[in-house]
């Protein structure tokens, strides 16, 4: 099949960048914006416990299984395009889950919140990786990027603390709708339209590697045959793949597929993190909500710097060094004590552990795309979500199993040091 090779888009402006950010700012904003607000939404609609959990569930699922499918629609039918509609989807039903009468509703809104915000985050990157092509360009657009995605999920728990305390749950859905509505019309005026790359989306490879995906996430954490069928399901599209004429996932993508491993391994960690912290805080320290999202502040602030700094830096250095880092805060927050104080027992290893992460994810999210050519930009900002999503729901499945947040937070810092020597052997 003869590929149409898009037309290179350059940009001599940031502007461009801040409205691509701000979308991956939603996206993350999202995930962790609802958790806070579960309490009152329980009871307002009188949710029951599975609900409780699919209000969340029903989102994650949805976003994680489509980001392949996302990006590679973006490849086929233009990355504008694609991320238009993703943009619409998720201003639309998150307005409908703010004003959701039963619970009923409210999920199936989520789901479509996760529907669109699997089309805004891969192409929103390829966007990036499009817009700023040359490499220090390049890099301080990444900087960028991992900087709002890191800052996402502590003002998220800000956010949802003090909309649900000053105007009920409702608010943390309203709050998203304008966003979304001012991402897509600043879209249309700033980033210029790229011409499709044609080409079919590789149904067969969507439908196996979407339910693969999905099952395998629940199963993980619910009714383990799920997770059976979510294994056999990633097989068949695997050899699905090997006999299709324009796979969703082809062999030339194996360029990346060493930063993709380390993505999921560190999603494992990403998330094991910033599901457990709340959990020691609020359980064992005696915190509120909002004291937990207020003292994950100086979290936030240092993905931020860290995150910026490093999309500024290169050499082999920076990723293993990173990484160290990350361990070591790891293996100190891991002690965990029932009378610690803010200043020693979560300040310090937590400004570690932003240092690190910033870093980690900006340097893998920079190492996913290399090599790839134009073409393939919205498959590889897919991939690369993807796998992060996935590694993060296959990691927190067997963290979970550990006795204590503390085991929980040493055994991630165990994977980094991992990530670190697997990263340095690549290197």
């Amino acid at each position: 099949m003869t590929r149409t090779a898009p037309q290179r888009t350059t940009t001599t402006g940031w502007m461009p960048l801040a409205v691509l950010a701000t979308a991956q700012f939603l996206v993350v904003l999202s995930t962790s914006i609802v958790n806070v607000a579960l309490p009152q939404i329980r009871a307002g609609l009188d949710l029951s416990d599975t609900g409780q959990a699919w209000t969340v569930n029903a989102y994650v699922l949805a976003f994680g299984a489509l980001l392949l499918p996302g990006g590679r629609a973006g490849d086929a039918y233009g990355l504008r395009r694609v991320f238009l509609l993703g943009a619409g989807l998720f201003g639309l039903s998150s307005l409908g889950a703010a004003l959701a009468p039963t619970a009923t509703l409210l999920i199936a809104f989520r789901g479509v919140q996760g529907v669109g915000a699997a089309l805004l985050a891969p192409t929103a990157l390829a966007l990036v990786l499009t817009l700023y092509p040359d490499g220090k360009r390049r890099g301080v657009a990444l900087g960028m990027w991992g900087a709002v995605s890191g800052a996402g999920g502590a003002a998220g728990v800000l956010l949802s603390g003090l909309l649900t305390s000053l105007y009920g749950w409702r608010a943390v859905f309203v709050v998203m709708a304008p966003l979304a509505v001012a991402v897509l019309v600043a879209t249309r005026l700033l980033v210029g339209a790229d011409p499709p790359r044609g080409g079919s989306l590789d149904a067969p490879g969507a439908v196996t590697v979407t339910a693969g995906l999905a099952a395998l996430a629940y199963g993980l954490s619910g009714p383990w045959p799920l997770a059976v069928i979510g294994l056999a399901l990633l097989g068949l599209f695997a050899v699905l793949q090997r006999r299709a004429a324009d796979p969703l996932l082809p062999a030339r993508m194996r360029v990346v597929a060493a930063p993709n491993v380390l993505m999921a391994l560190l999603g494992a960690v990403w998330l094991g993190l910033f599901y457990f912290l709340p959990l020691y805080q609020q359980r064992t320290l005696g915190y509120s909500p909002l004291e937990a999202g207020l003292t994950q502040l100086p979290l936030a602030l240092m993905i931020t710097l860290s995150s910026w700094a490093a999309g500024k830096r290169s050499g082999c250095h920076v990723l293993p060094s990173g990484l160290l880092v990350l361990a070591t805060g790891l293996a100190w927050l891991s002690r965990t004590p029932a009378d610690g104080t803010f200043p020693v027992d979560l300040l310090g290893p937590t400004l570690l552990i932003g240092t690190g992460l910033g870093v980690a994810f900006v340097r893998l999210t920079a190492m996913a795309s290399t090599g790839v050519t134009a073409t393939d930009n919205g498959l590889a900002g897919g991939l690369v979500n993807s796998t992060r999503q996935v590694g993060g729901a296959i990691g927190l499945s067997f963290l979970t199993l550990l006795p204590s947040p503390g085991a929980a937070f040493l055994a991630c810092a165990a994977l980094t040091l991992l990530i670190s020597a697997l990263a340095t052997r690549k290197a």
